[in-house]
């Protein structure tokens, strides 16, 4: 069984200056941590309900009520484990996809799961954005966090070091034309409460907004990782 301190250290994890301190996170469901596992990341811990075995590892048995006051999960999943955070650099390429400070879990693991879907395999975020090992970022991205790097770093010198022409997804910008965009480039997307920083705003050349049907749509605004995924599928199809 596993023991109180175990309990206490799996607890901590759910905070972001001990993920950091440990270089450790937490991944739920036995199909997400087969994905882990068959990734670059390196499992550390294995906690099961039962003792089957997954990808040949044996877990260690763990109490239902012990997994509830671990599990970020109204209902939790039957299986639990710890993975070391793998290290990761951002990679030269030819198309990247830039988040500016944007706070929301859910919105980033759905970024991560989509960037997948279109070939990206790296996510560069400004150090102010939701911290990608959070554990509603890593449910919401169903498994792709563990084949795309996302890399945190100062993006004003990021966007500053590379020859690319910069887009940025602005609800005031020009319509989305196939023409007017490279196929190499970046794509700036901002938070979803106050969009772009001025400090970006001064390196993009150009910012785009996803026409509405009509003018009768009374929708304000979509959702940012909706977005993201229309202007992807528009700049890499």
């Amino acid at each position: 069984m596993v023991g109180k301190n175990q309990i206490r250290f799996l607890k901590s994890l759910g905070l972001k200056k001990n993920r950091v301190k440990y270089n450790k996170i937490i991944v739920e469901g036995t199909k997400t941590i087969k994905e882990f596992i068959d990734s670059k990341y390196k499992l550390d811990q294995l906690y099961s309900l039962d003792s089957k075995k997954i990808n040949n590892f044996q877990p260690e048995i763990i109490s239902k009520s012990q997994l509830k006051s671990i599990s970020s999960q109204k209902t939790p999943y039957g299986t639990l484990a710890v993975f070391n955070i793998a290290d990761q650099s951002i990679q030269d390429s030819s198309f990247y996809v830039v988040l500016d400070n944007i706070s929301d879990p859910g919105n980033l693991g759905t970024i991560i799961r989509t960037c997948e879907w279109f070939g990206i395999n790296q996510i560069i975020c400004s150090n102010s954005s939701v911290d990608c090992y959070n554990p509603k970022v890593i449910q919401s991205s169903m498994g792709s966090l563990s084949r795309v790097n996302v890399i945190y770093t100062e993006i004003f010198e990021f966007l500053k070091s590379k020859n690319l022409p910069i887009y940025a997804a602005d609800l005031k910008g020009e319509q989305l034309e196939k023409s007017k965009i490279s196929d190499k480039c970046i794509w700036v997307f901002g938070s979803e409460s106050h969009g772009i920083s001025e400090k970006i705003k001064k390196l993009v050349d150009n910012s785009f907004t996803i026409p509405k049907f009509n003018e009768d749509v009374k929708t304000e605004s979509l959702n940012l990782s909706t977005s993201l995924a229309i202007i992807l599928s528009f700049s890499r199809i």
